[in-house]
């Protein structure tokens, strides 16, 4: 079970977050929703965690693999509804690896999967949106 809580400061749309292990994050509302844009919206911590859950499982499964990954960035770009719930309805993660030697097959393996068998947060928001990727691996 995973268990965090959410806490409204008290000022404006301003909320911190303390996960169950622990963790603290900040989220705030943009102006014109009575925010002070001093945090990532929650729904831009939806698409962090997701870019963030599927950049370990590329890295865990390329170090696993004995490969030499130095680096890993995910950039996400994604459109939402245009009514409420205004889930995300198209997702694209580009990937930038960086490595000494890396065998082009080992990291899209990687991508794929954790696309299709690890990463439990693009799993979720592919109930509602197309996810795409792009790969581009760099030497170290």
């Amino acid at each position: 079970m995973t268990d965090c809580i959410v806490r409204w400061t008290g000022e404006g749309m301003s909320f911190t977050a303390e996960s169950g292990s622990g963790h603290l994050v900040a989220m705030d509302g943009s102006p014109d929703g009575g925010g002070r844009n001093l945090a990532p919206r929650p729904m831009e911590m939806v698409l962090i965690g997701a870019a963030g859950c599927t950049a370990y499982d590329v890295v865990l499964i390329l170090k696993r693999g004995r490969h030499d990954v130095r680096g890993c960035d995910v950039d996400v770009h994604a459109e939402r509804a245009a009514t409420d719930p205004k889930v995300f309805t198209d997702i694209l993660l580009r990937y930038r690896v960086r490595g000494r030697g890396l065998n082009t097959n080992a990291v899209e393996r990687a991508v794929t999967l954790s696309h299709e068998k690890y990463c439990s947060a693009t799993a979720m928001l592919g109930k509602t949106a197309a996810i795409r990727h792009e790969l581009t691996i760099e030497p170290a």
